[in-house]
């Protein structure tokens, strides 16, 4: 069965905005940004340049499985940006939601890092990066993509492969 949403998972800088908001634009789809669920604490906790904790991120994340509950219970089709770095966080995400397809942008610390020194107007700072790949657990049961493309050319595989 075709998915009816797509979580796009990664660490800061691997594309998840750009490939998830051109995938919904391609599938005429709502596109939301686990960014914009965060609540104030969080993103200014990362703007110090401080890592979240597991507890920072469960408001956040139940937020997250809401949105994508009440969208599927609605039958309206979505794409999530999301980092969903561990697999606790995507099981949080998934439960009880059926028709999801996970996809990992997966990309090289130093691809990602040079990616990241490039943008100047986001919370998430370059520095921020290692911790995010010290806690990423990289997913057994999702569609995994390398980030050495285009945006297009990644899309194109997600919907290929979906």
């Amino acid at each position: 069965m075709k998915p009816h949403f797509f979580i796009i998972m990664g660490v800061s800088g691997s594309g998840k905005s750009a490939v998830g908001q051109s995938l919904a634009s391609k599938l005429g789809w709502d596109f939301y940004d686990a960014d914009d669920f965060h609540p104030s604490f969080n993103i200014e906790k990362m703007a110090s340049g401080a890592p979240l904790t597991d507890e920072d991120r469960l408001p956040w994340l139940d937020s997250l499985h809401a949105m994508i509950s009440k969208c599927l219970k609605e039958k309206r089709n979505g794409v999530l940006a999301c980092s969903a770095l561990k697999e606790k966080y995507r099981q949080q995400l998934l439960f009880g939601n059926q028709n999801i397809q996970l996809v990992y942008l997966r990309g090289s610390f130093d691809l990602i890092l040079s990616r990241m020194a490039a943008r100047s107007e986001h919370y998430m700072k370059p520095a921020m990066l290692q911790s995010q790949f010290e806690i990423l657990e990289e997913p057994k049961n999702g569609l995994v993509v390398d980030i050495n493309q285009s945006v297009e050319e990644i899309v194109e595989k997600i919907i290929l492969l979906s």
